[in-house]
C-alpha cells in the first residue's frame, strides 16, 4: 500500500489533514472512512480497514475532522452538522483527483456523520459503520456531569477518552437536532451495520435502530467481543476483512488493463500492512488472495504458503483440462477433484544430473473421477491430465526474468 498525504479545505475554510492510501496497483473504486468521536484518521483500526481495501484495489482518504488530529481550526466550534459538511469537503476533494468515492465508512460518530451525509452523495454505492449510533446525541451521555453547566454557563471542559475538550452550547444545540432515522429512509446504496453486542460506549440497541430503519439492501454483522475504538489487532483485521469483502458486492470497480505481452495481466504481490511474511496478492487488478507461512516456519498462517498456491494452480489446470476435454468428447464426467501434495525427493537416477546429490520437486496428484465412465474412458482422462499447461510447464523449462523497478517506475 501506498499512503500519501492530502489536505483539503474544511467546511469554515481550515485545512484539513489527510491521508490517501492508495492500491499498489490500478485504483478501481475510492472510498471515505470518518473516524470516531475526537478520535484521528490513524488510530489503528483505520489504518488496518484502509491497507486492506487499498491491497483490493480500492484507494481510501482518511481525514482529520475540524479541529482535530493533524486539521486546522477549532474544535469548539464544530459539531455535528460541521462533521457531515466535512465529509462533504472530503467527498468534493476526492472528486476533483478524479476519484468520486463509491464507498463511505463511518466509525462511531463517525458512522452517524456518513449515514446522514449518504444520501446527497452522487454515485455512492455502499456504506459500513462501525460502533455507530442511531442518535448522534447519544454522545452526551459521556459528559453527563457536565451537560447541565454546558447549558447554563455556555461552555465547559469535558474529558473525553483521557483529553480535555471544550464542549459549547451550540454542540450540544445541534447534536440533538438530527435524526439518522429520517436519513435512512432517503439512503439509495447498500449498508452493512457493524456492532460489538458488549460495546460500553454505543449500545447495541444502537445499531439495532440503524439496522431496522434502513431498507435493502442491508447487512450485520456482529463484532462479538471487540471494544467500541476495536484496538485488538484480531479485532481490528476481521473488520477490514469482513468490508473489503462484502463491499465488492456493490462496488462498480473500473475495467483492469492488461500489461503488454501478458495476456492474462499481472500479479502483484506486496507485503501486507500486518506484517511478518503476509503477503497481498492482487490479480490483474481484479481478484485479490492473501499468501503467508505456517507457523512453524514464523508465518502467522493467515493464508497459503508459496508452494501451497503453486500446487493449486496445478490441481486447478488439471480439473479445468478434464473437464473441457470430457466436454469436447462427451464423456459423462459428473464431477472431478484433485489432491496436490508437495515434497522433494532424491532422484533415483543422479548421474544423469552430474555429481551430487540434487533433489527434485515432486508434486503428487490424486484424481477422482464421478460418472458412469469407462475403463477406457478412465484412461482417457488420466493421459489428458498430463497435457494440462501448468503440468507440462512444471515439466519443461521456464524461464524467469528479473528486473529492477524503481520507485518512481512503479
Amino acid at each position: 500500500m501506498q499512503s500519501e498525504r492530502f489536505e483539503f479545505t474544511g467546511h469554515d475554510g481550515s485545512l484539513l489533514a489527510a491521508r490517501l492510501d492508495l492500491p499498489e496497483g490500478p485504483v478501481r473504486a475510492s472510498a471515505i472512512l470518518a473516524h470516531c468521536f475526537t478520535c484521528s484518521k490513524d488510530i489503528p483500526a483505520a489504518r488496518r480497514i484502509a491497507g486492506r481495501l487499498a491491497a483490493r484495489g480500492i484507494a481510501v482518504l482518511r481525514f482529520d475532522f475540524t479541529g482535530l488530529g493533524h486539521s486546522g481550526g477549532e474544535f469548539a466550534n464544530t459539531n455535528f452538522s460541521s462533521n457531515v459538511e466535512d465529509l462533504h469537503a472530503a467527498v468534493n476533494a476526492l472528486a476533483k483527483r478524479g476519484m468520486s468515492p463509491q464507498l463511505l465508512i463511518g466509525h462511531s460518530l463517525g458512522g452517524a456523520a456518513v449515514l446522514k451525509a449518504a444520501p446527497d452523495v452522487k454515485g455512492l454505492r455502499a456504506v459500513v459503520t462501525v460502533g455507530a449510533p442511531a442518535d448522534p446525541s447519544h454522545v452526551v451521555h459521556h459528559m453527563a456531569d457536565q451537560v447541565e453547566h454546558i447549558r447554563r454557563e455556555g461552555s465547559a471542559m469535558v474529558q473525553l477518552a483521557g483529553r480535555p475538550f471544550e464542549i459549547r452550547r451550540q454542540f450540544l444545540e445541534d447534536i440533538s437536532a438530527h435524526s439518522i432515522e429520517t436519513a435512512l429512509t432517503n439512503l439509495r446504496a447498500a449498508l452493512l451495520v457493524m456492532h460489538a453486542p458488549n460495546d460500553l460506549t454505543v449500545g447495541i440497541d444502537q445499531a439495532a435502530r440503524i439496522f431496522m430503519a434502513a431498507k435493502h439492501p442491508k447487512s450485520f454483522v456482529s463484532l462479538d467481543t471487540a471494544d467500541h475504538l476495536v484496538s485488538r489487532e484480531e479485532d481490528a483485521e476481521y473488520v477490514a476483512e469482513v468490508i473489503s469483502g462484502w463491499s465488492a458486492r456493490y462496488l462498480d470497480p473500473a475495467p483492469a488493463t492488461s500489461a503488454p505481452g501478458a495476456p492474462e495481466g499481472v500479479v502483484r504481490v506486496a507485503e501486507s500492512q500486518a506484517g511478518g511474511f503476509k503477503q497481498d496478492v492482487t490479480i490483474n487488478a481484479r481478484h485479490q488472495l492473501v499468501a503467508d507461512e505456517p507457523l512453524s516456519v514464523g508465518g502467522t498462517d493467515l493464508g497459503p504458503s508459496p508452494y501451497q498456491l503453486l500446487s493449486a494452480g496445478l490441481g486447478a489446470c488439471t480439473t479445468m483440462t478434464l473437464r473441457m476435454y470430457a466436454n469436447l468428447k462427451k464423456i459423462p464426467l459428473t464431477h472431478v477433484t484433485c489432491d496436490v501434495t508437495h515434497n522433494k525427493a532424491h532422484l533415483e537416477d543422479i548421474e544423469q544430473l552430474g555429481a551430487g546429490n540434487p533433489k527434485v520437486d515432486v508434486f503428487t496428484r490424486r484424481i477422482r473421477l464421478e460418472g458412469e465412465l469407462t475403463v477406457e474412458q478412465q484412461e482417457a482422462l488420466l493421459r489428458i491430465a498430463d497435457k494440462c499447461p501448468v503440468h507440462q510447464t512444471l515439466h519443461g523449462q521456464a524461464l524467469v526474468q528479473t528486473e529492477l523497478v524503481t520507485a518512481a517506475g512503479h
